[in-house]
């Protein structure tokens, strides 16, 4: 049994199976030729078993599963098909990056021109100058393999970026103008909704365009994904940053050492890197909230840090603490192009209420170190893991394109590259989850207190579990969850 919308077809199985499945060119343009696949006759895949992706192959939203579990929501597996719907020698692709600046940007446009290049033969490829708004005002940028080829050691975006500018019709206008056919949309989930206007408009004109969006953003805030491209390296570069304010800390009678690291709405860096480093006493995160003041305060928990250890390191991200900042700092309320909330400032704001509660009780000095390395992490080029990743990314975008699949994002779901549906991806965002094992693991780690009373504790466990989680979680509401699915909603944590 098959329902569709224009963004997303639901393909009903046996036992609980359901595709949420992305669309394709045959659902609105009729009686379109394919071509075989330039990659059977490619030499570097004539050894290659099974090379090619079943049709039929989709990856599971949830491995984790019970004996009676159905078979729940499933995604189409990305991989290349037997036959495309483009000749090479029609290909005229396009990519831009928008939004936030973030590691691995160069590393996609890189692999998407060699892959359309190397192993489609496609030869007219452009990059898109300055985010959305640069395909109706800005210059283009002819891409080649040989212009791209060491781009990936830079950080940032050779492409430039930009927030908002969003014109469908202008935008929609110069994709036919230009004769494009292939668009690459690299971008978080702001970026993600623009894209799936501009395939709702290609397709409400009928046109053989392909849409295909690579999620992109440092906070790992995408649904269903498993992580997005370019975390590994945040987590990574913040090491440094919580390095430097260890040593700094331990380095001074009660030394404290305060990191601010990335993290609008989600505190992933945050919560990772302090597992990682194993040097931090506290992390905060939008998530979680916290106080001041009174007893199981931030302020009480600094005092026996410091008595127990003499020093102590505080991450905090950036969106943590906002309700506890004053009414005349948060009066602004101010937005930038792309709709987010302005934040205040909450590490030097945190940095100043600490100094001025030793300050007041005269009875311990402090020396406090406060580090920003929030741009720094961002600027930065993909580690080797991300790298790869972004590889695989740009393949599977790429591949899906030629094979007549539009309106789709890419991404790894439970370590297998999958087309995912716009609206999936866009439909909220991903959060820690603080009634969740992996931030109790962080809360051992660092035996820091929840700052939970137990009131918050009750109403954080009656919050609904979102759909997917980083790496793993296992929590799962048994009897809700069967009825969840059997209706063709996954609304359990991987």
């Amino acid at each position: 049994m098959e329902s569709q919308d224009s963004q997303m077809k639901i393909v009903h199985g046996d036992f609980g199976y359901i595709l949420e499945d992305v669309p394709h060119f045959n659902d609105y343009i009729p009686s379109l030729p394919t071509y075989p696949n330039p990659l059977r006759s490619n030499p570097a895949y004539s050894v290659v078993k099974q090379y090619f992706v079943d049709v039929d192959d989709t990856v599971p939203q949830k491995i984790v599963v019970h004996k009676d579990s159905p078979r729940g929501v499933h995604f189409r597996r990305a991989g290349p098909r037997q036959k495309v719907y483009f000749k090479s020698d029609d290909v005229h692709a396009c990519i831009v990056t928008c939004g936030g600046l973030c590691p691995g940007l160069n590393t996609v446009i890189r692999e998407i021109v060699c892959g359309l290049s190397h192993m489609y033969g496609v030869s007219k490829i452009l990059g898109i100058d300055g985010g959305y708004r640069g395909f109706y005002s800005k210059n283009t940028i002819t891409l080649t393999p040989k212009v791209v080829n060491d781009i990936h050691k830079r950080g940032g975006t050779i492409l430039g970026t930009s927030r908002g500018g969003h014109d469908t019709a202008k935008i929609v206008d110069s994709i036919q103008d230009r004769g494009i056919n292939q668009v690459y949309i690299i971008g978080g989930d702001g970026t993600q909704r623009g894209a799936a206007v501009i395939y709702e408009e290609i397709r409400r004109r009928g046109l053989k365009v392909a849409i295909a969006g690579i999620p992109k953003t440092i906070d790992n805030d995408i649904p269903v994904i498993d992580k997005s491209f370019g975390f590994d390296t945040a987590v990574e570069e913040a090491q440094r940053a919580i390095n430097a304010a260890h040593v700094e800390a331990e380095s001074a009678e009660n030394g404290i050492g305060v990191v601010k690291l990335m993290g609008r709405y989600s505190g992933f860096i945050a919560m990772y890197a302090t597992l990682a480093s194993r040097d931090v006493d506290c992390c905060l995160i939008p998530e979680s909230p916290f106080y001041l003041e009174g007893k199981g305060g931030l302020f009480e928990f600094i005092e026996k840090r410091l008595k127990e250890n003499g020093h102590m390191v505080i991450v905090i991200a950036e969106g943590a603490g906002q309700d506890v900042l004053t009414e005349s700092m948060q009066a602004a309320n101010q937005k930038d192009a792309s709709g987010n909330k302005l934040l205040q400032d909450v590490g030097l704001w945190i940095s100043h209420r600490i100094k001025d509660h030793f300050a007041k009780q005269n009875k311990m000095s402090i020396t406090l170190k406060y580090i920003d390395p929030t741009y720094m992490i961002r600027a930065i080029p993909s580690n080797a893991s991300d790298n790869v990743y972004c590889t695989l990314l740009a393949q599977s975008a790429v591949h899906g394109a030629m094979a007549g699949y539009t309106g789709f994002t890419v991404g790894l779901v439970n370590g297998r590259h999958t087309y995912i549906p716009f609206n999936r991806i866009t439909e909220r965002q991903n959060k820690v989850v603080i009634t969740d094992r992996m931030w109790a693991r962080l809360l051992s780690s660092t035996n820091q207190p929840s700052f939970l009373n137990p009131k918050d504790v009750n109403e954080a466990k009656k919050e609904k579990p979102p759909r997917t989680q980083l790496l793993d979680s296992d929590s799962c509401e048994d009897g809700q969850q069967s009825e969840k699915q059997a209706d063709g909603i996954n609304g359990t944590k991987n």
